[in-house]
């Protein structure tokens, strides 16, 4: 009886993480269409599942934009670790920014989260101790080949991702690429050399301007 009791109770656990896994995935794509004023009611309509499966599994919005900053954090901090297996060091820091500001600028979600909602201000300290010091390496490694400038400090690649990943928040729906223009123009900022300056590719659209000042109108006026 014992043994049979057992068994049963395995697939029930399964499926609370699976209906988990599926909420938390729901809410990730929900984030990052609408960010995170986006109301629980429509994280549960995404997962179809009742609010009441969400609450039961998350006590509130908090709890569940924590657990989506804990996912956010740690694909940061792999992705700057992947990044440190790719032989050129100026490369690996190239491409880890490439792939972190792909991320925060087609995830309004992911990029609010980053940048200090208050729905999860208390992790923030303890994501810092994760990602900075894998970032850190990254730099150090460039500064150590002469690729980067010395003056550059860890703490200013944060900075010029959240500057970047605003801007493509803003742009994406007239130019969802025109950050990647910025993101070469500080690299050439930051380069302790180059033959000749990067070419950029990407050009902003006439409307471009227009639509960034509406979103960060209607971004504002949303957590005025």
């Amino acid at each position: 009886m014992t043994t049979q009791t057992n068994t049963n109770a395995r697939p029930l656990r399964a499926d609370a993480e699976r209906n988990r896994r599926k909420i938390l995935d729901a809410a990730a794509q929900v984030f990052a269409d609408q960010g995170l004023e986006a109301t629980l009611d429509e994280v549960a309509a995404a997962a179809g599942v009742g609010v009441g499966t969400i609450y039961r599994r998350f006590p509130d919005k908090d709890a569940l934009v924590a657990a989506l900053f804990e996912d956010a954090v740690d694909e940061i901090a792999n992705l700057a670790d992947a990044a440190r297996n790719r032989k050129n060091s100026w490369d690996a820091l190239v491409w880890f920014l490439e792939e972190a500001l792909q991320r925060q600028c087609t995830n309004r979600g992911l990029r609010d989260v980053l940048v200090g909602s208050s729905l999860a201000e208390h992790q923030l300290e303890s994501a810092k101790c994760r990602i900075a010091p894998a970032i850190g390496v990254l730099v150090e490694n460039a500064q150590a080949d002469g690729y980067l400038r010395t003056d550059v400090v860890g703490a200013d690649f944060p900075i010029m991702e959240m500057m970047i990943s605003f801007l493509g928040n803003m742009t994406a729906a007239v130019s969802p690429d025109l950050w990647r223009r910025y993101l070469t123009i500080l690299l050439d900022g930051l380069v302790v050399s180059r033959s000749a300056p990067s070419e950029l590719r990407v050009v902003p659209v006439d409307t471009v301007l227009s639509e960034a000042l509406r979103s960060a109108h209607r971004h504002a006026h949303r957590h005025g």
